[in-house]
């Protein structure tokens, strides 16, 4: 596996603004990001590019939707100050690297990424018989390699999007790691490392290659991380030299499995806005209430008197997501034996839906209040993200021989 130590403490994840988001995207997205922006480096972004591949016919509500979504992250919890948050096409070297990273990707790997058949099936009234969706999967890895990622969160069905990431910064690293005079290179970057820690290196080194010790791969790395006298370029050297290859200079990034949501939508399906079952996280709470109010039920209950089954009806759905074991318990017995009826079941689900988007709506109002300031946090997310953009593809195009003048 190529990979760098301080890659592994990076995690980048983006979202497409296609519009409104809500509950669903909450707990199933936004809930992880907020626990990680805690505990990695983490870059989020708004992926307007990847919405054209899809949405390239209304281009008129992509512009209002990004910024109600970055409005929607904010309110959430997403930290600026935890965190960096940008746009995809304010970092114009994410279309350099994926139009780079085109040239060595065979076309039977976009064709066999699960999702594109499977997206194809479902927006059959998109002509997406576009070179830009059958490329998004590649400009997904381009989004990924472009920060040296260490981890990217996905739920199972993005698990191959991920794998072919890998393999693209595999395929790059065995065709362009090898540069000219690369074994002399690193012969003279383990001699600026001195006698001990060089014999070590070494050591590590054969031990990993000979008896597959992972401890000492681990060692070796850590070695490495802490030498403040040899170059950048001559660390990816040693750390590719060290696992037996070239450079490593696109590492491979790790799948973070999330949960899958379990967040149901009014009709009981995944909520969805494919399937018209949401509850947007800015929306009037009169109608959240009336929207909940009207959920269908069991079809067994057509009278308050009828006895009623909680696995059948929707609503269930959402007390194992909102409910305690008490209330649960309540609305079993009470169901079971019409003691209780649906409005009565709906109650505790209300009021836990709006106590959790009382707080999102109020921080939601001050950012809709001071667009300039949510602005300014983008722009700044946009300068943090193209330093680095900058450099990896410095180190993409001076690896394949576009560094001339």
């Amino acid at each position: 596996m190529s990979s760098l130590p301080n890659q592994r403490q990076r995690v980048l994840s983006g979202m497409r603004p296609t519009g409104a988001l809500h509950l669903g995207h909450y707990h199933g997205v936004l809930k992880n990001w907020i626990k990680l922006q805690h505990e990695y480096e983490c870059y989020f972004f708004v992926a307007d590019w990847h919405a054209l591949t899809t949405h390239y016919e209304d281009p008129q509500i992509l512009e209002q939707s990004v910024w109600d979504m970055v409005i929607d992250w904010l309110a959430v919890g997403v930290n600026p100050g935890s965190a960096t948050l940008f746009i995809q096409s304010r970092v114009p070297e994410h279309a350099e690297l994926h139009l780079l990273l085109s040239m060595i990707t065979p076309l039977g790997w976009l064709e066999r990424v699960p999702s594109y058949k499977d997206q194809q099936e479902k927006l059959k009234e998109r002509d997406l018989a576009t070179y830009g969706f059958l490329g998004y999967p590649l400009l997904q890895s381009a989004d990924i390699l472009m920060y040296k990622a260490g981890m990217v969160p996905v739920g199972e069905d993005q698990v191959a999007h991920v794998e072919m990431t890998r393999e693209v910064a595999r395929r790059f690293n065995h065709i362009y790691g090898r540069e000219a005079g690369f074994e002399d290179k690193v012969e003279a970057a383990i001699k600026k490392m001195g006698k001990k820690n060089a014999k070590l290196y070494n050591e590590l080194r054969r031990k990993y290659q000979e008896q597959g010790d992972d401890e000492a791969l681990q060692t070796g790395q850590a070695l490495l991380e802490n030498q403040q006298n040899i170059t950048l370029g001559d660390k990816e050297r040693l750390f590719g030299y060290l696992e037996g290859s070239g450079r490593i200079i696109l590492p491979e990034p790790d799948a973070l499995l999330t949960p899958a949501s379990k967040m149901p939508g009014l009709d009981g399906q995944k909520m969805s806005k494919s399937y018209a079952n949401t509850i947007s996280l800015r929306e009037d709470p009169h109608q959240v209430a009336e929207k909940l109010r009207t959920m269908p039920t069991d079809p067994a209950r057509v009278r308050r008197t009828d006895p009623g089954d909680p696995e059948k009806c929707p609503v269930w759905k959402l007390h194992q997501v909102y409910s305690d074991d008490e209330i649960r318990s309540w609305v079993q017995e009470g169901c079971k034996s019409a003691g209780i009826g649906c409005l009565d079941c709906k109650g505790p689900i209300i009021d836990a839906i709006q106590a959790e988007l009382a707080p999102i709506h109020e921080r939601a109002q001050e950012y809709e209040k001071d667009l300039g300031l949510v602005r300014k946090i983008i722009h700044e997310g946009n300068d943090r993200a193209r330093d680095m953009a900058r450099q990896t593809l410095a180190e993409v195009r001076q690896a394949m021989g576009l560094e001339y003048r």
